[in-house]
């Protein structure tokens, strides 16, 4: 028994029959983490949901069914899965492509993907007026070809959301291409398998949950999106007002009820949509496991 060991054995004797050290230092750690979601997240959250019923259910929805509040919840939820659908083909080709190909410049591009979480949205709102507005080159050969505008009006929206939210897909999806064992595609290829063939019977299936995930996570993220959609869609009712626009102008009229009635609403489909999200990672980890 080494010197260490009487001590140690000394030290446990010492304490009285029945009791057991206090792991002061673990509860600690529990409690400042739990305070801290607790104050940052759970109490907001709460006095929102809370202000937004306050008047009770019929006066929430009341509120929400407003014709102003109802098209700027419909138009944010119809570009959102628009948004969702193209961001999940390109985010999934991107992904494969920055895993399956070397090329020139692939570093850089790999690092910018996550750009768009990094700049002010306000910034990305600018870029695309800049790019897009009806007195630019882009945007006014558009309007003059197409007679099609694209600030100010629903397409505007859904490029600000494919460029705030484009990460979401690429990240989701990019880890699990790298770890795909590429033997089964490589014996598939010896088989005779064409590459849409191997894509879609072997690379597909296993990234089908991770793609569903950063779908649903960047439509949850479009929701709420302001700072972009106030620049490129301005806030003209029954057009480009989305749900956020709406929550900013009833605040400004100091309507807090109705800003918040549609708060509530926000919050409670992106809240469902982060619950689905977590339902399929914990599927999908099941799985792994057998």
């Amino acid at each position: 028994m080494t010197a260490i060991d009487v001590l140690a054995n000394d030290k446990i004797e010492a304490l009285p029959a029945g009791k057991e050290r206090i792991p002061w230092g673990k509860l600690g750690i529990r409690a400042m983490a739990l305070s801290y979601l607790f104050i940052m997240l759970i109490i907001p959250v709460s006095v929102i949901f809370w202000d937004g019923l306050r008047e009770g259910f019929p006066a929430m929805w009341q509120e929400v069914t407003k014709p102003i509040a109802w098209s700027a919840l419909k138009l944010t939820l119809w570009t959102s899965a628009v948004m969702a659908l193209i961001n999940g083909v390109m985010g999934l080709l991107t992904a494969y492509v920055l895993v399956r190909y070397t090329f020139p410049g692939k570093t850089f591009l790999n690092a910018i993907i996550d750009l768009p979480l990094a700049i002010p949205t306000l910034v990305t709102g600018l870029m695309l007026v800049a790019l897009y507005g009806p007195q630019q080159m882009v945007g006014g050969w558009i309007l003059q070809q197409f007679d099609q505008r694209i600030i100010f009006a629903a397409p505007g929206i859904v490029l600000a959301l494919l460029f705030v939210t484009f990460p979401f897909v690429v990240r989701s999806v990019q880890p699990v291409l790298l770890d795909l064992d590429q033997m089964q595609e490589d014996a598939a290829a010896t088989l005779g398998a064409g590459s849409w063939t191997i894509f879609r019977r072997i690379t597909l299936p296993a990234v089908r949950l991770p793609l569903l995930s950063g779908m649903l996570l960047s439509f949850a993220r479009a929701i709420g999106e302001f700072g972009a959609i106030v620049i490129v869609a301005g806030n003209i009712p029954f057009r480009s007002q989305t749900a956020a626009v709406y929550v900013f102008g009833e605040v400004e009229s100091e309507n807090r009820l109705g800003a918040s009635a549609v708060s509530v609403v926000m919050m409670a489909i992106a809240f469902g949509v982060i619950a689905l999200v977590g339902w399929l990672e914990r599927r999908a980890r099941k799985k792994e496991n057998g």
